[in-house]
Formats: structure tokens, C-alpha cells, sequence
């Protein structure tokens, strides 16, 4: 019985149940003025459409501008399906673009399909 219960668990903290989506990659650039953007993150929120409705998609900027999304707790990528896309509210504040941090407002939409995508092109006007 404990044996079991263990096993049970180990494999809900491996994300290996049932709840775990598929996961493609998403990756790509945030520019501002042509320059790359850093010191910040992205956030993919699931639109209206999209089945997925946990954790939002997170991914830290690299010094090149560049992100990869990873979806907590079940890892690298995301799943399948249009987002809209934010910065973290301290970013847009210091960039002096509100609009960025809030999804019902930003500008950017993106649709991730099946097969996944690798060059997001991301900036911010």
C-alpha cells in the first residue's frame, strides 16, 4: 500500500498524470527600438479559444533578447494554441508601456501551432 501511494505521487510530482498537456516549443525575440530587450519576462495567456487555462507560459529574457517558454509545473514549451502576449508589469512600467503588462490590452496575439514555433518576433512600438 505505501509502496503504491509513493509511486502515486512520485509520478504527480513528474508530471506524468493525466492533466499534463502537450508541450511545443515557443521561442523567439523582444526588441525595442531594434535593440534587444532584457532584464524582464514574457508571459503567454491563454485567448478565449485556447483549452489550456492554468499557469500561464512563463520565460525569462535572455541578454540577446531571446525566450523560451516553459509551462509550470510540466516544463519546456507550451501548449498548442493562440495566446496573447505580455511583459511583467515592472518592465512595461519601465519602458513606460502599460499596455504591454495587461492582457486585455497589449498588442501582441500569437497562435502556436502543433508543430510549434521557433522564431517569435516580438517588439514592442
Amino acid at each position: 500500500m505505501r509502496t503504491t501511494l509513493l509511486l502515486g505521487l512520485l509520478m504527480a510530482l513528474a508530471g506524468c498524470g493525466p492533466d499534463k498537456p502537450k508541450l511545443v516549443t515557443a521561442a523567439g525575440r523582444v526588441t525595442f527600438g531594434n535593440q534587444p530587450l532584457t532584464a524582464g519576462s514574457v508571459v503567454f495567456h491563454p485567448d478565449a479559444g485556447n483549452g489550456y487555462r492554468k499557469d500561464n507560459p512563463t520565460s525569462l529574457l535572455q541578454l540577446d533578447g531571446s525566450f523560451a517558454m516553459k509551462t509550470f509545473p510540466f516544463g519546456e514549451g507550451l501548449p498548442p494554441g493562440k495566446y496573447k502576449v505580455t511583459l511583467t508589469p515592472e518592465l512595461a512600467s519601465r519602458l513606460r508601456k502599460p499596455d504591454y503588462a495587461d492582457p486585455a490590452k497589449t498588442p501582441w496575439s500569437v497562435a502556436v501551432p502543433e508543430a510549434g514555433a521557433t522564431n517569435l518576433l516580438l517588439e514592442v512600438k
